[in-house]
């Protein structure tokens, strides 16, 4: 029987869930969780994503994702891929390691987005030592937010959830940002229903709150002609020929960089890449693609040329709202 289709929107973020098979464990110890939020931030930074929230429990976790336009489904095969095969060479083992395929939902709205990461953010209630002490959970981003710990590898990005909220004062919103997780935990144990439309149970009454978008996301659908075409007039090579010469050293910068440029800028997969850069194959596509990136990163001319690229790309979403009561 075939799968069901992943619902997918460019404009989305998404709550992300990924489970071990039943009989191992996600991470066997903290090591393997620093290894995990290692390769988040190198895939972030790789597609330029952002990570809104994140939990890592032993034998599952949880991701606020905004794949900024990034296809999410290409995002976290390379990042599960990964982790795969770090899990299975570290523990001598081959196999499946996730249960089936990770779970997405699609956040469309301020609302279910400021409920998920609270979701998210209380998960560690249920392990031995955090039951009320959920912030405390040095695996969780939730610490990030209230400004008790330190986002070590850089990863988490809070001035969405923080726009939702429209306070500048950083000890006011920790405050604020608490209540409402602890608020969200109390009508979880009550057995209540969230209803999108009764917001009275996201802020306390004694607030005015203004919506203000705190998201930009980048058009992955940038046509293939135009920025092959850009990247050659910035290199002042020949678009045709030049992409078809793999032998000359001096050509291989142009090549990585519009390898990269199409995987993340079209949402092209290696495959793809292939047809256009010829005489090349998909594991070799992969090795120009990472080239690619780490070029940008080391060369301010090679990072103007592709944040020019960018530029031209980024929209602000618009997103449903609704608007908090006020008492």
């Amino acid at each position: 029987m075939p799968r069901k289709a992943r619902q997918k929107d460019p404009a989305a973020v998404y709550h992300i869930m990924c489970r071990s098979n039943s009989e191992l464990l996600l991470f066997r110890d903290n090591g393997d969780k620093d290894y995990f939020l290692r390769l988040i931030k190198r895939y972030l930074d790789k597609y330029h994503c952002s990570l809104y929230g994140y939990c890592l429990m032993d034998n599952h976790l949880h991701l606020h994702l905004d794949p900024k336009g990034y296809d999410v489904s290409k995002f976290m095969h390379c990042l599960n891929t990964a982790y795969v095969w770090y899990y299975n060479n570290k523990y001598t083992r081959h196999g499946h390691l996730f249960q089936d395929r990770f779970v997405s939902r699609m956040l469309l709205t301020d609302v279910h987005n400021l409920v998920v990461s609270a979701y998210i953010h209380n998960n560690p209630h249920d392990i031995k030592g955090y039951s009320g002490k959920e912030e405390m959970y040095e695996y969780s981003s939730y610490g990030i937010y209230l400004g008790i710990s330190d986002d070590h590898y850089g990863i988490v990005d809070t001035s969405f959830i923080r726009s939702l909220f429209n306070l500048s004062d950083e000890s006011k919103f920790a405050d604020c940002y608490y209540s409402f997780v602890k608020g969200r935990r109390e009508i979880a144990e009550k057995g209540k229903v969230f209803d999108s439309e009764e917001t009275a149970f996201l802020f306390p009454l004694s607030v005015d709150y203004e919506y203000v978008s705190g998201r930009n996301v980048i058009l992955r659908d940038k046509p293939i002609a135009s920025v092959i075409s850009f990247i050659s007039e910035m290199f002042q090579m020949n678009q045709y020929t030049s992409l078809q010469t793999k032998c000359r050293q001096k050509l291989t910068s142009y090549r990585a960089i519009t390898a990269y440029a199409l995987r993340v800028l079209c949402n092209l997969s290696y495959k793809d890449i292939c047809r256009h850069l010829y005489n090349i194959t998909i594991t070799s596509c992969s090795r120009l693609c990472k080239k690619g990136y780490d070029l940008i990163h080391s060369s301010s001319l090679y990072m103007q040329i592709f944040n020019e690229l960018i530029t031209n790309s980024v929209r602000t979403p618009r997103m449903l709202t609704v608007s908090p009561h006020s008492g």
